[in-house]
C-alpha cells in the first residue's frame, strides 16, 4: 500500500481519489473548494489537506485531475504547489486533459528535483471514474510509470505508456478528435433517418450490427433521440480539448478540418444554452425547435 495525495475532487477526481482509498491506500487529498475535500475525508477517510504543498508532503505519489494547463500549474508551481513538497523519487501523476507542452515543462522541472512526472490524461467519463474502468495513456519515463500503473489500477481498466513526457496528452487528442467526429456523424445519420420518416431507433438497431458500430452509437443514441443531454462529458469541456488538439496541430503541422468544423458546432450548441449538455448534443443544432 502508497502513502499517496489526491489533487481536484470533482466529478472525475472525487471517486478516482475514492477507489484509492477503498483499495488500503493512505489517501490525502486538497480541493481548492475547502468543503468537498471534507465531504470527500467523511466519506472514505483520509485526511484534507489545505494547500497541494501540504498534500505532497511524505507521499510516494501525488495525483492530479483538475481543469486545464493554468489549473495544473497551480497546483504543482510555487511555494505552495506540490513540487515544492515531493519527496525525490516520488512521483506526480497528471491526469488532467492538458497541453503537451505542459507536460514537457513540469516533467523537466520535476526532474530538476529529482522527482518524476507523468502526464496520464483519462477516457471513460464520469461513469468510467465511479465504476473505476477508465484509460490512462502515460507520457514519461518507464521508472514512473513502472510506480504509478499498479496504484492506478486501483480506478482502470486500462493503462499504458505511450512514449515520452507529453505522449499521454498527445493520444488523449487523438481520442478527442475521433469522438468529434463520430459524434458528428451519429448525429447527422439519426436526423437523416427522422427526416426520411423513419424509425431511428429501429435503425440503430439493424446498423449497430454492422461497419458503422461505435460505443457512441451504442450509448448515446437512444438520449439522442429523446433529445436528453445530461448523460456524459460536457460541451464546454469538450471545447477546452478540441482547443488543445487545433493549438497542437498548429504547431505539428496536422490537419484537422472535421475537428475544427465540429468544434464551431459546438459553439453553436453553446448558443443553444447547451454548455453543460453531453457531447451527444450535436444533434441539437439541428433540429433546434424540438430542444
Amino acid at each position: 500500500m502508497a502513502k499517496v495525495a489526491f489533487l481536484g475532487l470533482g466529478v472525475m477526481g472525487y471517486p478516482m481519489a475514492g477507489h484509492l482509498a477503498k483499495n488500503g491506500h493512505e489517501v490525502k487529498v486538497y480541493n481548492r473548494t475547502k468543503t468537498k475535500a471534507e465531504k470527500w475525508v467523511a466519506q472514505f477517510g483520509g485526511q484534507a489537506s489545505d494547500t497541494p504543498a501540504a498534500a505532497a508532503e511524505g507521499r510516494d505519489i501525488v495525483f492530479a485531475c483538475v481543469g486545464n494547463d493554468d489549473d495544473v500549474r497551480s497546483v504543482t508551481l510555487g511555494e505552495t504547489g506540490a513540487l515544492a513538497t515531493l519527496p525525490s523519487g516520488a512521483v506526480f501523476v497528471d491526469h488532467t486533459t492538458a497541453s503537451a507542452a505542459l507536460a514537457r515543462e513540469l516533467a523537466a522541472k520535476a526532474a530538476e528535483k529529482g522527482q518524476h512526472f507523468l502526464d496520464a490524461p483519462v477516457s471513460g467519463g464520469q461513469a468510467g471514474a465511479e465504476n473505476g474502468v477508465l484509460t490512462v495513456m502515460c507520457g514519461g519515463d518507464e521508472t514512473a510509470y513502472h510506480i504509478a500503473e499498479p496504484i492506478i489500477g486501483a480506478y482502470a481498466k486500462s493503462c499504458r505508456l505511450m512514449g515520452p513526457a507529453g505522449a499521454g496528452q498527445l493520444t488523449k487528442m487523438v481520442n478527442q478528435i475521433c469522438i468529434a467526429g463520430l459524434v458528428q456523424a451519429l448525429s447527422e445519420g439519426l436526423h437523416f433517418a427522422r427526416c426520411a420518416g423513419l424509425d431511428g431507433a429501429a435503425v440503430i438497431e439493424v446498423i449497430s450490427k454492422g461497419a458503422a458500430q461505435s460505443w457512441q452509437m451504442e450509448n448515446r443514441y437512444k438520449t439522442m433521440l429523446e433529445n436528453k443531454f445530461d448523460f456524459g462529458f460536457a460541451v464546454e469541456w469538450m471545447r477546452k480539448d478540441l482547443s488543445i488538439c487545433l493549438d497542437e496541430a498548429r504547431r505539428n503541422g496536422a490537419s484537422l478540418p472535421v475537428a475544427a468544423l465540429v468544434d464551431q458546432f459546438y459553439a453553436e450548441v453553446e448558443k443553444l444554452g447547451g454548455a453543460r449538455w453531453d457531447t451527444s448534443s450535436l444533434i441539437a443544432r439541428l433540429q433546434p425547435k424540438s430542444v
